[in-house]
């Protein structure tokens, strides 16, 4: 009977950026061709070139190409097809079909799930900059517009962080902030994972195998991350092992998420590694044994776990070792087993 099983996010143990002085003069020139100039030309540019520019070029400006730069506070500080936008307090298009919407932000959707009112939203950061020199937008998380990048957290809405390294405005999901689902929910991209309703840090991997590991600049935070580990089971299996002397089979299953949606088919998996002590890399799916399970999950297929199978020599009673997917965290584990079935444990620092 299995008895404990704790999981690793971190080490095991150590096995494994020109005057008015002529008033004659100077009056004709005022009241004619300067009065004029100010009048007519002077004002006329300004109610007209000026004027235009701004109601005209300028107006279409904000609501096309900047895509609701115009900070605001209410409605009437945006132009007449545009609204404020209630958290982002941003002047954003309305519309009724894509049609109505710029490139920049083409889908036509509603404001909030409860209300009816549509306006247009962007669907990526190169999509904001489009026809820009510089690409100093972003397509809101929390929004779906296109706002200026932030750089700090007092320029996110309440409730929301500046991740500096994108100048997104995120929901807070670093250590201690709430969620709600298995996985990454609302924390931090590959440095957080969700565990009992709170967002906790992965950890840093202090295992042998990742301390021999010579690839560490194939790791990375934005490719698949590993996060949890549970024991499946213990058996003798030469046969599928494959060994005269490696018979007992210990079965782990792997937990990860991914920004990606992952395949349907563990076959399909791409840049999964298993790490083994001396830090050699040996390709994961070697690991996946015909007929073991391997389960997608979520509305995006954000979720997978996948059961991995180590061969090891009968007498052992512990397992070290490591995983990883390309461009994702090192995963450190070691499982202990004893001999008459007493139990598994993942040991983490």
């Amino acid at each position: 009977m299995f008895v404990v099983l704790s999981m690793v996010m971190g080490g095991c143990s150590t096995r494994d950026t020109d005057s008015d002085a002529d008033s004659g003069v100077n009056t004709v020139v005022d009241a004619g061709t300067d009065g004029g100039l100010d009048a007519g030309a002077d004002e006329g540019l300004d109610a007209g070139i000026d004027g235009g520019f701004d109601a005209g070029t300028d107006g279409g400006l904000d609501a096309g190409i900047d895509g609701g730069l115009g900070t605001c506070t209410q409605d009437e500080d945006c132009l007449a097809s545009e609204l404020c936008h209630p958290s982002a307090k941003r002047c954003v298009q309305t519309c009724i079909t894509g049609a109505d919407c710029p490139d920049t932000a083409k889908a036509c959707d509603l404001l909030s799930p409860t209300g009816s009112q549509r306006i247009c939203k962007c669907s990526t950061d190169a999509l904001c900059n489009e026809g820009r020199s510089t690409s100093e937008l972003v397509c809101s998380i929390p929004d779906a517009i296109c706002t200026p990048k932030c750089t700090a957290d007092a320029e996110c809405a309440e409730g929301q962080r500046c991740d500096t390294s994108n100048g997104h405005c995120k929901v807070r999901g670093d250590t201690g902030a709430a969620c709600t689902e298995e996985g990454q929910s609302n924390c931090d991209y590959g440095t957080h994972f969700c565990a009992s309703h709170v967002c906790t840090a992965l950890g840093e991997p202090t295992c042998p195998s990742y301390i021999n590991f010579p690839n560490k600049d194939r790791l990375g935070t934005t490719g698949p991350i590993l996060y949890g580990a549970r024991l499946v089971r213990v058996s003798t299996d030469a046969a599928a092992c494959g060994s005269a002397t490696a018979t007992k089979r210990v079965d782990v299953a792997l937990s990860a998420y991914s920004n990606t949606p992952f395949p349907t088919r563990a076959a399909e998996l791409g840049g999964f590694f298993r790490v083994r002590v001396d830090g050699s890399p040996q390709t994961g799916l070697s690991f996946v044994f015909p007929g073991n399970a391997y389960t997608v999950s979520g509305e995006n297929r954000e979720r997978a776990e996948i059961v991995v199978s180590l061969c090891v020599e009968p007498t052992s009673t512990t397992h070290s070792g490591g995983f990883h997917f390309t461009n994702g965290n090192f995963f450190c584990f070691q499982v202990d087993y004893q001999a008459a079935g007493l139990g598994p444990c993942f040991q983490g620092p």
